[in-house]
Parts: C-alpha cells; sequence; structure tokens
C-alpha cells in the first residue's frame, strides 16, 4: 500500500524557496528604515546572520546603508543582477516585482 504524503506545520518548515539574504532584501525594500533586529525578527533568523547578509550585499553593491541619527537607512539597488548563474539575467527589482507586484517601486 502507498503511504501518505504528510503536510508540513508552519513551525516545521525545513527549507524555503528564498534564502535568507532574499527574505532580508524583502525586509530592506519594503521598509528601509527598518532595525536589524526587526528584520530577524521578520525572518526568524539571528542578528548576527542579518549583519552578516547586510554586510554581504553592502560588500557586492545590492546595497547601501546610510546612517541618519540613531538609525540606518538601506537603500537598494534595483538594477542589480542576480548572482546564480541560472538567474543572472533577472534583477533584485525584477525579483521583488514579481513577488510583491503592486507594492515595489520601480528601479
Amino acid at each position: 500500500m502507498g503511504e501518505s504524503v504528510s503536510t508540513a506545520t508552519p513551525e516545521r518548515h525545513l527549507w524555503t524557496f528564498l534564502s535568507n539574504h532574499a527574505h532580508v532584501l524583502v525586509c530592506l525594500d519594503r521598509n528601509p528604515d527598518v532595525t536589524m533586529k526587526e528584520v530577524a525578527d521578520q525572518v526568524g533568523i539571528t542578528l548576527r546572520a542579518v549583519q552578516t547578509i547586510v554586510a554581504h550585499l553592502v560588500a557586492e553593491g545590492y546595497l547601501q546603508v546610510e546612517r541618519k541619527g540613531r538609525r540606518n537607512h538601506y537603500t537598494l539597488d534595483h538594477s542589480r543582477p542576480l548572482r546564480h548563474h541560472l538567474e543572472h539575467h533577472t534583477t533584485v527589482g525584477d525579483l521583488l516585482r514579481a513577488l510583491f507586484p503592486t507594492s515595489t517601486p520601480s528601479p
């Protein structure tokens, strides 16, 4: 007899279709003045992981950080291509518009 396929509950997701880097991009695009702690809470990763991802994005030119008082303001470069060779023809802006067509600004 065939076994039934079990569906995972939201608490048991072991993987997602998007990476933590993409999740951080989404958070920063939605709210450029968000704190890293808030991003960590939204993505479900540690503050240190968010700091590492932000450092990667800044180092590769996907993200600029501007200090405004006691907070940071984040600006994404929507024109940057995605990094994997299967997706290099697609930009960050294309990805964000595909995920959130009514809320993502044009580059």
